[in-house]
């Protein structure tokens, strides 16, 4: 059955109505700090009802069904979400009609119906949203609130730059901090090791450190397990270069999580054929997560201006305005600042070649 086409009307009544739950939740949450503040226990337990009924303790029978409270969707299948609330328990919640999309990453308002179930009735508003054109070249979101990009390169399937600097412009554009993964090290000899290495040497003094790992001998995953602490990171790469290895070793309880997932919400088997959000182990990453989803197998950017793919190579984008024409394509315009960059060895040669593949294939 075809999806009803809303109006304009409808659609700001939706988003005016997903605003005001929202207020009302930070609107209870203030009043729970108040009374706290002055020591009034009583008017606290009062306004926080369930949130705090479903503690330690893992219990939400007590939860009046009208205390909305905030939590993350860790996994979705269709209108139904995997909730993970403010103490780590996990909800089986259905969204209300008209949400939006929620995705795998999102923070929302919800509502406990019963034990272990609830009703999403908003979206918080997202700090980024990752997300790759469907078939209809519409942004089709893949994961929210993410902290950490980390893109993943081998020497087998060899090393695509062009990929590599579309995930890196993607982070750019998304406000992300991002991270060049160099795996599968174990297959080069040290001679080639270095030669591979080297080949990434423009990236760090670009802000995107490089960081060495092998799932099978040295140097091991330690590296990588540095940067993950506190972040919410998903692994991004061309197919073949180990992805999946690194979740592996990153998750080694992955199918513990994916069963107590299952046992809580009922989706724990759709993780395999959508993104899912693990808690990363608290002794290798403390408070990190990271989202394991297959649709980053087909990720690519679509429909920039030059300015937004500018944006995304940051050593253009500090020389935005200095070239003599205001809407100089960087090829061979004279007086062009860029070009005049690379042949001081400020920008590297490739960067600019891998810009120019970028804007002929994306730019709008």
């Amino acid at each position: 059955m075809p999806k009803r086409r809303l109006s304009e009307h409808q659609r700001r009544r939706i988003l005016a109505i997903q605003e005001r739950r929202r207020q009302r939740l930070e609107s209870r949450t203030q009043a729970v700090l108040d009374a706290l503040d002055t020591e009034q226990p009583e008017v606290a337990a009062d306004v926080s009802g369930g949130a705090r009924g479903a503690g330690a303790q893992g219990s939400s029978a007590d939860v009046p069904q009208q205390a909305s409270q905030q939590g993350r969707v860790v996994v979705r299948h269709g209108a139904h979400l995997g909730v993970e609330d403010e103490v780590g328990e996990l909800h089986h919640c259905v969204a209300r009609r008209h949400l939006g999309h929620p995705v795998c990453g999102d923070l929302v308002v919800w509502a406990p119906t019963e034990p272990g179930r609830g009703v999403v009735t908003a979206l918080c508003p997202r700090d980024n949203v990752l997300s790759r054109p469907d078939y209809g070249g519409r942004d089709k979101p893949l994961a929210a609130n993410l902290s950490l990009l980390a893109v993943v390169v081998a020497p087998q399937p060899p090393p695509s730059g062009f990929l590599l600097d579309q995930y890196l412009v993607a982070a750019e554009l998304m406000g992300v901090r991002a991270l060049v993964v160099a795996a599968k090290l174990d297959l080069l000899d040290p001679h080639d090791r270095r030669a591979f290495l080297d080949a990434l040497a423009p990236y760090p003094a670009l802000g995107y450190p490089v960081c060495p790992v092998s799932t099978k001998g040295e140097p091991g995953i330690g590296a990588l397990l540095t940067h993950l602490p506190g972040e919410t990171a998903i692994l991004l790469g061309q197919s073949g270069v180990g992805k999946s290895s690194l979740v592996q070793q990153l998750l080694p309880d992955q199918d513990i999580q994916v069963g107590r997932l299952s046992a809580a919400t009922g989706l724990g088997r759709h993780t395999t054929s959508t993104a899912t959000c693990y808690r990363l182990s608290p002794d290798a990453a403390a408070g990190g997560r990271l989202i394991d989803s297959p649709g980053v197998r087909s990720f690519r950017l679509a429909g920039l201006s030059q300015a937004q793919l500018e944006d995304g190579f940051p050593e253009l984008r500090t020389l935005r305005g200095q070239c003599r024409f205001r809407d100089c394509r960087h090829l061979d315009e004279p007086d062009c600042a860029v070009h005049t960059a690379v042949a001081a060895g400020g920008i590297h040669p490739q960067r600019l070649a891998r810009f120019q593949q970028l804007r002929e294939g994306l730019v709008r």
